[in-house]
């Protein structure tokens, strides 16, 4: 048992972040103030995108992205089984429907060969969905180029969720959120992502109309903008400043300055985060071969958001007993995830065991063993430790 319990991921904050929080306390603004603006700019920056729009969570963004797709009660949307639960609820919230693709068992990602067998049973039965949310699963890329190009072809919009994958690479290189193969990407910044706000989020996308749209959903549908009013110019030009018109039902969806502060002084040392947590991950990758493991393929371009381990099919113990063994020495260790087609919410809609068999398999080996920049060898040396223990 480790002295010092070792969580399975935890935030990063030091002296320069508390510094710019600090500093918006201090301001006239802690909230829809010019922090936001720095904020969004560092993102736009870091991905190399024309817009980027802050929002109050991860799922709030993936949301709000759908609705500006227009996605509603007459809409499906198509997502992986493999994420966390806010994926597919964003849909349901909006009364789309919701159907999933299953993943390559390797990396957790939607298998491209399981997409294009249901598109083409979708083109087919003329049940083809209107948007497609990837998940760059625990900060790998999926494969976007073909995803993007398959979806081309019966006008599927894209969005990414890419929760994981801020600091991530596409296969050309380009930085996840640079939003070419999709028409918007999404990050989260809670305390165990690359990145940290405490809670909130980000929407990047490379249309203009598209970014708009998403700036009056996070704030109630309300535009402040003149050329935006229905009203006839000759009634609004009675009022003041003061003036503004609820175009459309929208959110509260608003981040605070404090957040955004945060997260502009994060993003300051996204990159050594990234690089800590790829050599983090070699490392795991090389103390642990040789285990009846199924290890993560390499990668060069993953943000390393999670480590997950499963267990071979000739290991002599169940997943079960591998986790409580690492979380009586001290260890949070996590699984990431239940497939979302299990849990009785979706059973109720008609989802059933056997559905996505691959999600099933992943998800009945999977250990998310710690990995965080402030991870030392020493800790890392514990967790092997008491893996190698358990499975001799």
């Amino acid at each position: 048992m480790t002295d010092v319990y070792i969580p399975y991921s935890t935030q990063d904050i030091d002296d320069d972040d508390i510094a710019a929080v600090t500093e918006v306390l201090k301001s006239r603004f802690v909230t829809q103030g010019p922090a936001i603006e720095r904020f969004e700019k560092a993102i736009v920056d870091y991905c190399q995108v024309p817009h980027a729009v802050a929002v109050s969570s991860g799922t709030a963004g993936i949301h709000i992205a759908l609705a500006a797709l227009e996605v509603d009660r007459d809409s499906l949307v198509w997502t992986s089984p493999i994420t966390f639960v806010g994926t597919a609820n964003a849909a349901r919230m909006l009364g789309a429907g919701v159907s999933f693709i299953d993943i390559d068992k390797a990396t957790g990602n939607i298998d491209t060969a399981a997409l294009a067998e249901k598109l083409d049973a979708a083109r087919r039965d003329n049940i083809l969905p209107d948007v497609l949310v990837v998940v760059h699963f625990a900060g790998r890329a999926c494969d976007m180029e073909t995803i993007h190009s398959m979806c081309r072809q019966h006008n599927i919009a894209i969005i990414e969720d890419a929760a994981h994958a801020l600091g991530s690479q596409y296969d050309d290189s380009t930085n996840v959120g640079h939003s070419h193969f999709c028409d918007a990407s999404v990050f989260s910044f809670h305390p165990v992502k690359a990145i940290t706000t405490g809670e909130g989020g980000m929407v990047t996308t490379r249309r203009a109309d598209l970014a708009k749209r998403l700036r009056r959903l996070r704030s109630h549908g309300v535009s402040r903008n003149r050329e935006d009013f229905i009203a006839p110019a000759q009634s609004t030009d009675e009022h003041g400043d003061w003036y503004y018109e609820q175009l459309e039902l929208g959110y509260n969806y608003r981040i605070t300055d404090i957040q955004a502060a945060l997260g502009a002084s994060q993003m300051t040392r996204l990159d050594d985060f990234i690089k800590a947590r790829r050599a983090l991950a070699e490392r795991y990758s090389h103390l642990l071969d040789g285990l009846p493991l199924h290890l993560p393929p390499p990668s060069a371009h993953s943000a390393w958001h999670l480590y997950i381990l499963r267990l071979a099919e000739c290991a002599r113990l169940s997943r079960r007993a591998l986790f409580d063994a690492l979380r009586a020495a001290n260890i949070g260790v996590n699984v990431h995830y239940i497939p979302v087609h299990l849990q009785p919410y979706y059973r109720d809609l008609g989802f059933e065991p056997g559905d996505y068999p691959e999600s099933e398999a992943y998800y009945a080996g999977a250990v998310t063993v710690p990995l965080y920049p402030k991870l030392t060898e020493d800790q890392q040396n514990s967790v092997v430790a008491v893996i190698r223990q358990a499975l001799a």
